[in-house]
């Protein structure tokens, strides 16, 4: 069954949620969490991220939201599914687009505004156990800790490392990744999160708020996020090349399936999940009655 508020993690729900005009008090009350007093956001703008991309590869891999303050500060604000290779090659190449718009032509001395690149993951990019931080935040720094550039800046935050439960929150941060970590598992507003900001992203991931329109595209958002969760942590594991091959498949199709009995449990026509997860309508017939 579709639960009550959107997963936070699909594509669709993340860019509900922070990244549109009706929202954006919710990615400015998170974002200055994350800020040091001297960078806090009083007014935002969303800017067009694929206008920075000079490639066509580029622009295949372009980040979720990509935002300027008042001020000027340039934030990359990601959501990461599925653990990959090279994320923190990947990390600093996107912060590099930030960086490059702010050239000028002609004389130019070279003065940049501060960068932050922001990355919700929902997996353990650190291989070791013992290196595991629930948050890192990054600046260049030289040999004796000190920091050596002060506007460029990575915040990580490796959200299955979150644990703390209801009672444990103290903070308005540990609210928000509260918030963000059970979103779609929720209910009803739990006490602790019955505050204005809250109440509002609640009311932004209701599911049954979304137009027609915006449920098939949650539906297929949905369908995305589980494909990439299942073929990109199942190839992540395998260790051959042929592995992570057949893991891909495999994790693509169990994706599809998960979404078709999610629908076949709302009552969609075979014909329309068919139309959205590329099924044969012969396979999702077959599909076991009980998820129905």
């Amino acid at each position: 069954m579709i639960s009550k508020y959107f997963n936070p993690y699909t594509d669709f729900g993340f860019k509900k949620l922070f990244g549109e005009e009706a929202s954006k008090d919710l990615l400015i009350d998170f974002l200055n969490l994350l800020l040091p007093p001297q960078h806090q956001i009083a007014e935002l703008s969303f800017k067009n991220p694929e206008a920075l991309s000079d490639t066509v590869e580029e622009r295949k891999s372009i980040f979720d939201i990509y935002c300027q303050s008042g001020s000027g500060e340039r934030f990359i604000v990601e959501m990461q599914k599925a653990k990959m290779q090279f994320f923190k090659d990947r990390s600093l190449f996107y912060s590099t687009f930030p960086i490059r718009e702010q050239s000028q032509k002609g004389v130019w001395d070279f003065h940049l505004l501060p960068v932050y690149f922001i990355a919700i993951l929902d997996f353990k990019y650190d291989e070791q156990e013992e290196e595991r931080k629930f948050r890192r935040d990054v600046c260049l720094k030289d040999q004796d800790g000190d920091v050596f550039y002060h506007k460029l800046h990575f915040k990580f935050l490796q959200m299955p490392l979150f644990t703390k439960q209801e009672h444990e929150l103290e903070t308005h941060f540990d609210k928000w990744v509260y918030f963000l970590k059970h979103l779609e598992d929720f209910d009803h507003i739990p006490a602790i999160l019955n505050e204005p900001i809250f109440q509002k992203g609640f009311d932004i991931a209701e599911v049954s708020h979304l137009s027609s329109d915006q449920y098939d595209a949650y539906l297929k958002s949905i369908l995305e996020y589980n494909e990439a969760k299942a073929a990109l942590d199942t190839a992540f594991i395998e260790g051959k090349t042929e592995g992570k091959i057949e893991g891909k498949i495999e994790g693509k199709i169990e994706g599809k399936i998960e979404v078709a009995k999610t629908m076949l449990a709302e009552g969609f026509e075979i014909t329309v999940i068919a139309k959205i997860t590329k099924l044969p309508p012969d396979e999702i017939e077959k599909l076991p009655q009980k998820n129905r």
